[in-house]
């Protein structure tokens, strides 16, 4: 039978606790939300720290909401929560695309958008939708709360620049004027598996003409889970199916995919493509239909 390592263990009451015990137990703690990464690596000996900081009892941080032109979400936000805001999917349906096909419903009602964001795993499809929409984090700590956009918050595989005496506290999505469209595909092996390949795609409209879009990418090695080089092709490009195929390949050039038991390489390169692809075609659609409704 498998078994975490010794650990000690304190359960916060507040934000200001839990930084009160990261800061004392050092760089061998660790924050524990839903659980569902950090539990598994311990019983595998992958992960060894020797205190967990349980922060479920913290209400303040599990909220959705929209204040200042942003959507705001809280870090211990459950995945089930935002798959059933309305709010969240009437501006962003692509955060609905991705929680429908997170793990399955245990999980989801576990689970939480911060822990998994901290996790940092690079085929973690909330990293892709989040660098999509270009969502800016709120990270608390001892000496105050500093803001780091999600392209800049993973520094690698597993490792982000939340400090050990740091806690990631909220996600901020801006809200553009105008509207506009997104969307989030996958292929995976079976339902609520970790990606082969994904991809999320937000545009923004002047009529015809893309005024600014996102792209997200998960499990095909994109540099910041973003296509910077694509969004950069499509920005005052028509939008028109050319144009997402060539902002595909675009994509697809800027990724460095590894070949692992979920596919080769060269097959990722082409998921990365084709669902850059279907993304933008998905998320015209709705900047469409939002354009019709409104």
């Amino acid at each position: 039978m498998q078994v975490p390592a010794h650990f000690e263990y304190e359960r916060a009451t507040s934000v200001q606790h839990a930084l009160a015990l990261l800061a004392k137990y050092g760089p061998e703690s660790r924050v524990l939300a839903g659980g569902h990464s950090l539990i598994p690596m311990m019983k595998l000996r992958l992960a060894q720290p020797e205190t967990l900081v349980d922060i479920n009892d913290l209400a303040e941080l599990a909220y959705l909401t929209v204040a200042d032109g942003e959507l705001r979400i809280g870090a211990l936000t459950r995945h089930a929560e935002l798959l059933g805001s309305a709010v969240a999917g009437q501006h962003f349906p692509i955060l609905h695309d991705a929680e429908r096909r997170i793990a399955d419903p245990i999980v989801r009602n576990r689970g939480t958008v911060g822990g998994s964001l901290c996790q940092a795993d690079p085929s973690e499809d909330l990293s892709a939708v989040f660098a999509a929409v270009r969502a800016t984090m709120v990270i608390e700590g001892g000496s105050g709360t500093r803001t780091v956009p999600e392209r800049a918050f993973h520094l690698g595989p597993y490792e982000t620049v939340v400090a050990p005496d740091e806690m990631l506290t909220e996600i901020r999505v801006p809200i553009l004027p105008g509207g506009g469209g997104s969307a989030y595909v996958k292929v995976d092996r079976r339902a609520g598996d970790w990606p082969v390949g994904a991809a999320g795609a937000a545009l923004w409209l002047d009529g015809d003409t893309i005024t600014e879009a996102g792209i997200g990418l998960a499990a095909v090695g994109a540099a910041h889970f973003s296509a910077a080089e694509a969004e950069d092709f499509l920005r005052g490009a028509p939008a028109t199916d050319e144009s997402f195929v060539a902002a595909g390949r675009i994509a697809a050039e800027h990724c460095s995919p590894v070949s692992d038991q979920r596919g080769p390489a060269d097959y990722k390169r082409h998921l990365a493509a084709e669902l850059t692809v279907r993304a933008l075609r998905r998320a015209l659609g709705r900047a469409h239909a939002r354009r019709r409704e409104a």
